[in-house]
């Protein structure tokens, strides 16, 4: 499969998704968040691929979200119910395999809805992160101003939301954006250490850890508890779920099949 606005890498069980239009500040259009779509859909659909970190080419930026320039020049041609969602993951998409956003740098608008959408974000310490839509005109779309909110306190993310006010890097860490902030030459190192971290793990208990956590948001805590997840049913009748205590008995490293 061949890319034009991004490149697809897999290696050691890890897809890397880099954005490739730096001339844009990797901003995003409809053709690139067909091809970001695609790219996270063949990750999800690859049982050897276990992890996926996303990235932008360059220097200055992760993504600066919506290409606006596009945007006038072309306006809005394609009917709403076929556009993809910015990035391709930002709704309308379910994985329960991890993925990792390596923001290494200017993470605005759409951009940051993509970081969002991610389960882990390691930032460069150059790093920026907004929503400021407003200031043009705009309004920040659903995986912004729904998402924000529920991972910053409120009042953070209004302020952000209501004013396009930026966060650094380090601010960003401080609210419980970030996972880690380090300098850009340790980012993607950084970002592919957190990947083998977690592949350390069960990959079905990972998944089904990811499926009880995100969709047990949407209720009440006595509601959640006894909701069924399809992931954890999968992990419970595996094998590696009694590889698991079987290793540690045994005092030995686990050989997870994912099966």
């Amino acid at each position: 499969m061949t890319y034009e606005f991004l490149e697809y890498e897999t290696a050691e069980r890890i897809a890397r998704i880099t954005i490739n239009r730096p001339q844009r500040l990797n901003a995003l259009h409809p053709p690139a968040n067909e091809e970001m779509l695609r790219a996270f859909t063949a990750f999800r659909d690859d049982p050897d691929m276990l992890v996926a970190i996303v990235t932008g080419t360059g220097d200055r930026a992760f993504s600066v979200g919506n290409d606006l320039r596009y945007t006038a020049e072309h306006g809005r041609r394609q009917p709403a119910a076929d556009r993809v969602s910015f990035g391709g993951i930002t709704s309308g998409f379910t994985c329960w395999k991890p993925i990792i956003a390596a923001v290494n740098g200017y993470a605005m608008g759409g951009g940051l809805e993509l970081a969002l959408a991610c389960d882990i974000i390691v930032a460069a310490d150059h790093a920026q992160v907004a929503l400021p839509e407003v200031t043009v005109g705009l309004i920040a779309g659903a995986g912004g101003v729904h998402r924000l909110p529920r991972l910053i306190p409120p009042k953070i993310a209004m302020g952000m939301m209501l004013t396009g006010r930026r966060l650094s890097a380090q601010e960003a860490h401080r609210f419980g954006l970030v996972n880690e902030v380090v300098p850009l030459a340790d980012l993607m190192a950084t970002a592919e250490k957190w990947a083998h971290d977690i592949m350390k793990v069960a990959p079905l208990s990972a998944r089904a850890t990811k499926q009880m956590a995100l969709t047990g948001l949407d209720w009440p805590l006595d509601i959640a508890f006894n909701l069924t997840y399809s992931e954890h049913q999968r992990a419970m009748t595996s094998d590696d779920w009694v590889e698991g205590p079987r290793a540690f008995s045994e005092k030995r490293k686990p050989n997870w099949t994912g099966a």
